[in-house]
């Protein structure tokens, strides 16, 4: 036999492959990585250290991390105290919820649709319309729904000519919360769609087939062997979105927030910008980011063993 073969063929060592032979098969895939590494070393991990400044009387100015005072625990004392802080955040959840309720399931009904378009160029044609929106920045969005449903809008303006009553939905307090969820389906709800996509390009079509013949229509096929395939997706997409309940899209927020208010827009981010940053409250703007941080991770660690119960894998496997 020729000695290459052989190698190839030569059993493993006794304790495994050593961590050397590990470095050298992979060193391409090591250097591959090695800058998002990085990346992620210096703008996600280094900063951390910052976090010091929520237990100080942090001074940017004069003091520094080094210099300024330690106060322990005040500056989470004065979030826990401070009812302005408790509202906003009911509001951060109430905005989500409304959009977990109403956005969640517009992405999974799109690539259900899709997936049923037998003429690859329609549906072609259908996702490039779709997923454009995404490519916008908020500013042109906002300025869109503006342009469409403000009190000077086209909307507004057809419905004075017939002799009705105008309206103006982007200065409704009441309506905001339907507002920025609609302007976030007509934006993210496309890009949303390649993963469930993805998910149903490797369902097995011989199953579809044997359903066919068992006599399944077009419904049960997608009751029970499209959703399914799905429910693994939904059930990682639905922890990982229920982890970033805080994390509300601050552009969009904050350039609507004067038209309707702080009363009804005010969500956490905006609100730590507003009473922490602008102000110069560095301490307090860092212990309420703590805050949000571990409520997230209590949100999908919470998530995550309700996927359990319901039998999915959710963000990692109970095992």
């Amino acid at each position: 036999m020729r000695p290459g073969r052989d190698a190839r063929k030569a059993p493993a060592p006794p304790g495994g492959i050593t961590r050397r032979l590990r470095l050298r098969r992979d060193r391409t895939l090591i250097l591959m990585t090695l800058p998002a590494m990085v990346l992620l070393l210096l703008f996600n991990y280094i900063p951390l250290l910052g976090n010091v400044v929520a237990f100080q009387d942090y001074d940017v100015y004069d003091l520094g991390i080094t210099g300024s005072p330690f106060v322990g625990f005040d500056n989470f004392t004065r979030i826990f105290e401070d009812y302005r802080f408790w509202e906003v955040l009911v509001n951060t959840l109430v905005i989500f919820l409304t959009q977990l309720i109403l956005f969640f399931p517009i992405p999974i009904a799109i690539a259900l649709l899709l997936n049923t378009i037998m003429s690859a160029r329609v549906r072609a044609w259908v996702q490039a319309i779709v997923y454009l929106p995404h490519f916008f920045s908020w500013v042109l969005v906002v300025t869109v729904f503006q342009q469409m449903f403000g009190g000077a809008g086209l909307v507004a303006q057809w419905l004075r000519e017939h002799g009705h009553e105008g309206f103006d939905l982007m200065t409704n307090p009441g309506f905001f919360k339907f507002l920025v969820t609609s302007q976030a389906i007509w934006k993210d709800a496309g890009w949303g769609v390649i993963v469930f996509l993805a998910a149903l390009a490797a369902v097995n079509t011989d199953l579809y087939e044997a359903a066919a013949v068992d006599g399944a229509g077009r419904w049960r096929r997608m009751w029970h062997v499209t959703m399914p395939a799905l429910r693994p997706v939904i059930a990682l997409l639905l922890v990982l979105r229920v982890g970033s309940a805080l994390n509300l899209d601050f552009e969009q927020i904050l350039l609507q927030r004067d038209q309707v208010g702080a009363g009804a827009s005010e969500i956490l981010d905006t609100y730590i910008w507003w009473t922490g940053i602008k102000t110069g409250d560095f301490g307090y703007a860092a212990a309420a980011g703590i805050f949000k941080g571990l409520f997230s991770v209590a949100m999908v660690l919470g998530a995550n063993k309700v996927a359990h119960m319901m039998g999915e894998q959710g963000v990692y496997s109970k095992k």
